[in-house]
């Protein structure tokens, strides 16, 4: 797949998930952009706020191997990183089995990431680091790409400090707006309709319908790869007068946030569909804070150049072919749909894609009619469901 085939249907895996979960655009955007730039991402707020959801359904979508857990002050290793291997062990040998573990998944979601032991942590400190871990007398490989984290807060912990500083992408996650209350309940209610349909199925012994991947992992690595091919001489200099002007305000950032700073900026810029970064892409900055109240002189200092660059331009609407894109990952799931549910979902999010076009594109005609040929289709499936 080409680079920009890629980009976009990267593009149709934000806007599916935007589709499904209401106020959550910016935790959606920073999820992609830690992965192409394989850099860990840590979610700040209340729990109740979908950040779980959003990682199983954005693992779907990029068909990766993914790992989920919350941490307490009691969690053993082994609930993490797996069992030991007694056969091995009673031979003399110290191992871990890490079948469908963390060691071996790509895509990590820990919750309360900072109530693990010590012991836990410094696994972890490690597999952040150099993605790896220590089995035993080995040292095993880890597949990870990103490592998201979510706290009530950030630790003041100075023990803490070195781990959480591996979270370079930070974002507060607050309860939805009054003002989108409405859609808040459309979506969650079809979410829990499906959580509920698949019960009924497991109770059945019916396989459970899951997300056909819009975009497969090794496409998503190849385009990590090109992030050294992003043209940074243009905007570096700037950067570096941001980062003075930033540690002026009071904002400390270390040298390790620093160079992962332009990091970012090349996948930014990447994700934009172009070559050379400039201030647009500056964008990942407004979240490499290190304490919340931070964020807000980040705003103050980055949104003016931002603006002036036209960095509102980059909310413009979506081209037809995305579109079209989106309609084929839509329609390619049709065969899976086994509930009334499962078909009212499919429904809607083709009645969006159909809004979105005539709003946006109404003179593209032959897109319409492929849109409504395809909702046919599923009313069609939908009469059979009933």
């Amino acid at each position: 797949m080409t680079i920009n085939s890629t980009i976009k249907r990267l593009n149709s895996v934000k806007y599916t998930l935007k589709g499904m979960f209401t106020g959550r655009d910016q935790a959606i955007e920073l999820l992609v952009l830690a992965t192409v730039c394989q850099e860990h991402l840590l979610l700040i707020g209340p729990p109740g706020t979908a950040k779980t959801a959003i990682i199983n359904r954005y693992t779907d979508l990029i068909d990766a191997q993914s790992f989920s857990y919350l941490l307490t002050r009691f969690t053993e290793p082994s609930e993490l990183f797996g069992p030991l291997d007694l056969a091995a062990f009673q031979k003399g040998t110290y191992n871990i089995s890490t079948e469908g573990m963390l060691p071996q998944a790509q895509i990590v979601f820990l919750d309360e990431v900072f109530q693990g032991s010590s012991a836990i942590l410094n696994s972890l400190l490690t597999i952040l680091n150099e993605r790896v871990f220590y089995n035993g007398s080995q040292r095993q490989s880890v597949p990870l790409i990103c490592l998201i984290g979510a706290s009530n807060s950030v630790p003041d912990d100075p023990s803490l400090h070195a781990f959480a500083d591996r979270f370079v992408l930070r974002l507060e996650v607050n309860k939805v707006e009054d003002n989108q209350i409405d859609e808040l309940l459309g979506q969650g209610w079809e979410l829990e309709r499906e959580k509920i349909e698949a019960a009924k199925r497991e109770i059945k012994g019916q396989a459970t319908s899951k997300l056909l991947a819009s975009v497969k992992l090794e496409d998503i690595l190849d385009l990590h790869g090109k992030l050294l091919e992003v043209n940074l001489a243009k905007i570096k200099p700037e950067y570096g007068r941001l980062i003075q002007e930033l540690r002026a305000e009071g904002i400390d950032f270390s040298d390790r946030r620093v160079v992962k700073g332009l990091k970012l900026i090349a996948g930014a810029a990447l994700l934009r569909g172009v070559r050379s970064a400039d201030i647009l892409d500056l964008w990942p900055l407004f979240h490499l804070w290190d304490r919340p109240e931070e964020a807000d002189v980040l705003k103050t200092v980055l949104q003016p150049r931002l603006e002036e660059a036209g960095f509102k331009a980059i909310d413009r609407s979506r081209p037809v072919s995305e579109i079209i894109m989106d309609l084929e990952t839509i329609e390619a799931q049709e065969p899976l749909l086994s509930s009334e549910s499962a078909v009212g979902a499919h429904l809607m999010a083709l009645n969006k894609l159909r809004q979105e076009l005539i709003a946006n594109h109404p003179q593209d005609l032959d897109a319409r009619k492929r849109i409504e040929v395809v909702i046919q289709q599923g009313l069609k499936r939908l009469e059979n469901a009933v």
